[in-house]
């Protein structure tokens, strides 16, 4: 316990300084090349068939993982919801994406991650001010390969589906139990004013042309 105590200390560290670094704009303009990287992939032709029917997407650029035996995860990204009735994209919302595991690893690695959330049920634990991903939410993680189509994920079982793309010396992200937060900070800088998370993704508040490329792109689906 004290060990995994240590490891989420460190983790906080390590996130307040790369939340005194990153630019709003520039994990929105990242958030955007992972979308285009994951979904050019043939690997992920399943991530577009999702997409084309999602509630909600979250994209995490960067979710750094480091570590000798006590390890962990973080990353901050943006959330955004499609309106039923229009098919359009919302503004982005600011999230911190992050998780401790214990266990023997060494080394780093840097995972772009995309979460497709496909229920109500998997968007209003998404909007709370915490939610960990498999308590209040169901989440899988995606299947992965280019012989996985549409065909293979006709019925939606889970509220959310993970994917993650890594490089270095570990293999994917540790989504399950990984707690989502807003980033209500980088809402206020974005924005100009305090707003959160649910007044940004239905549309009540909140505009910055800088994210309509990002919107532009998921609209394709």
């Amino acid at each position: 316990m004290k060990r995994f105590l240590l490891s989420l200390l460190c983790i906080a560290a390590f996130a307040g300084a790369a939340r005194a670094e990153e630019a709003p704009q520039r994990v929105v303009d990242q958030a955007l090349a992972t979308y285009n990287n994951m979904t050019s992939d043939p690997d992920f032709a399943n991530l577009n068939s999702l997409l084309a029917r999602a509630k909600a997407v979250v994209i995490v650029p960067e979710m750094i993982k480091g570590g000798f035996i006590i390890g962990g995860e973080w990353g901050q990204g943006v959330m955004l919801a499609r309106d039923d009735a229009t098919g359009t994209w919302s503004q982005p919302a600011f999230v911190t994406l992050a998780s401790g595991s214990i266990g023997l690893q060494i080394g780093g690695s840097v995972s772009q991650v995309v979460l497709v959330v496909m229920t109500d049920t998997g968007l209003d634990a998404m909007l709370k001010d915490k939610v960990t991903l498999g308590g209040e939410a169901s989440v899988a993680a995606g299947p992965v390969g280019a012989g996985v189509n549409a065909q293979s994920t006709s019925d939606v079982n889970d509220d959310v589906y993970s994917y993650a793309k890594s490089q270095g010396l570990f293999a994917g992200a540790a989504i399950e139990g990984a707690v989502l937060e807003p980033d209500p900070d980088r809402n206020r800088f974005y924005y100009g004013a305090e707003f959160s998370t649910r007044q940004i993704v239905f549309g009540e508040a909140g505009f910055n042309a800088g994210a309509d490329a990002l919107r532009a792109a998921l609209a394709g689906f």
